[in-house]
């Protein structure tokens, strides 16, 4: 199947754009201005203002005399940019791939889409109706290439539908300014009496690149397609995202959930053959009223699990607002990760963490609770307490080194310890009472100290002299010690955490 690009031309993007923000220009004679040493240069005309004889260039006195009413407005250089975006964004309902072709286009890769709307006529004419009802006066074109495609929009053809395999014939009549040359080639082409395109197409390559360059044959030659035209898309491409366009608008929630359940049995297809899972995804309904309706998902383990990964989705699906309906629907997988087989058993008994039972409650009590409510902790590389530990990044992540178990630890470590007031009988023993949040805990039982010092590679500071102490009501703690006893001052005491 040959490649197929979409190019839009807005004819009057800046102005439109104006008109759409303030109807009441639209069918003002106005025109955007640009200071140029001392004076304002037009640089953009509304079509009413086109039609009294105005253009791009001129000065803005001189505009004003051939039209004293002209409205004026600002010019901004960042303008053209920022709205190409912004339609960009908006026509992602159309194809994945969408790049702005500054300073007034865009480029879609089509490529195996137009059948979802019965064929490339009716595609072209939904790309039309769409960006015309938001307001834009556009041009488009598709073809095999993006050079013969931005050619016939911009300078005319018998259809917006170049047949496949057919761009020569496109491109014979039109100027040599379709190829999108350089300036100062066109002037020379034009000066030689060349004013079309097929009066030197078929001249010798070594001829046309002694008197016109390497890059008017790398143009004739992407408009033929004969040499790939990149293509940057504003947003980047997922590997594995489905799409689906319905042939009527979708307001209920049964319709959703009937497309969410084919996207997901096309996207865990795609995935089980790659041997992947799902570890994020996003469900997007692009409505008519150009709106996005989103839900997200996410999962402790890699999965292709539709029924589990549809009830995840099922429970968010009444936040979506389809509003006069939803027109396409999108799934993509943004982050997935390798499936290990699944070891079989003979015989019952707990699986653990491999258990898919548990890593699917985990998923949902994190999605009905909020954004990843429920946490594992596996063992870091540092000595500091607070630090030993980090949130494992997949629910089977067992992390760099393996739990500590020689000493005791508590089962509640504040992330910063609480200094407390502490009284000891004689240096290095442990303390006879401390007091906490006001309250006095007379010790019963210590066990200590167990020294712990920082890495001096990450940070300088004081040892610790950690004791495990029993208070007269049964409360255990876990306090220590900042450095040694000293002659002219205490050390400082802290509480860092609790047991059970």
């Amino acid at each position: 199947m040959s490649r197929r690009f979409v190019t839009i031309w807005f004819r009057h993007l800046k102005t439109d754009w104006h008109t759409v923000r303030q109807p009441a220009l639209r069918n003002t004679a106005f025109v955007l201005t640009q200071p140029d040493h001392g004076r304002k240069i037009i640089t953009a005309v509304s079509p009413a203002a086109q039609e009294q004889g105005i253009e791009t260039g001129m000065v803005l006195a001189d505009a004003r005399a051939l039209l004293p009413m002209l409205t004026t407005l600002d010019d901004d250089p960042t303008l053209p940019e920022r709205i190409l975006k912004s339609i960009a964004k908006y026509c992602i309902r159309f194809t994945d791939t969408v790049a702005i072709d500054l300073p007034d286009g865009l480029i879609l890769d089509v490529t195996g889409c137009s059948h979802l709307w019965g064929g490339e006529g009716n595609y072209i004419l939904e790309i039309n109706r769409q960006l015309k009802n938001r307001g834009y006066d556009i041009r488009a074109t598709i073809a095999d290439s993006i050079g013969c495609a931005w050619a016939v929009a911009h300078y005319g053809g018998k259809s917006p539908i170049v047949d496949c395999d057919k761009q020569m014939e496109a491109l014979r009549t039109l100027p040599p300014s379709a190829l999108r040359l350089k300036p100062e080639v066109t002037d020379r082409l034009y000066k030689l009496g060349l004013r079309q395109i097929n009066q030197f197409m078929h001249m010798p390559r070594t001829a046309l690149r002694r008197r016109f360059g390497s890059f008017t044959l790398l143009r004739i030659d992407q408009a033929l397609g004969q040499e790939e035209e990149p293509i940057f898309p504003i947003l980047p491409l997922e590997p594995f995202r489905e799409r689906l366009p319905c042939l009527e608008p979708i307001v209920t929630v049964t319709g959703i959930e009937i497309a969410l359940e084919r996207l997901l049995e096309s996207l865990a297809l795609r995935l089980n053959r790659e041997g992947k899972g799902i570890r994020n995804a996003v469900f997007t309904g692009f409505c008519i009223d150009h709106r996005e309706e989103k839900i997200e998902i996410g999962t402790n383990r890699a999965t292709t699990n539709t029924k589990h990964l549809f009830r995840l989705f099922e429970e968010k699906i009444s936040s979506l607002e389809p509003g006069l309906g939803i027109e396409l629907f999108m799934l993509e997988a943004r982050k997935t990760e390798k499936i290990s087989a699944r070891q079989e058993k003979l015989w019952n008994g707990s699986g653990g963490l491999g258990d898919p039972a548990i890593a699917e409650l985990m998923d949902k009590l994190s999605n009905r609770f909020g954004n990843s409510p429920l946490r594992r902790f596996v063992p870091d590389e540092h000595h500091w307490p607070e630090r030993s530990y980090q949130i494992a990044p997949s629910f089977l992540d067992s992390g760099p080194v393996i739990w500590k178990v020689e000493r005791p630890r508590p089962v509640l470590l504040f992330p910063k310890p609480h200094p407390i007031e502490v009284t000891a009988p004689i240096p290095d023993y442990p303390p006879m009472l401390f007091r906490y949040q006001g309250k006095l805990h007379k010790i019963k039982k210590a066990d200590g100290p167990e020294r712990i010092e920082p890495e001096w590679w990450i940070a300088e500071g004081k040892h610790r002299d950690y004791y495990t102490v029993e208070d007269e009501e049964g409360g255990r703690y876990w306090i220590f010690r900042a450095g040694h006893y000293v002659e002219d001052r205490s050390p400082s005491w802290f509480l860092h955490g609790l047991f059970a």
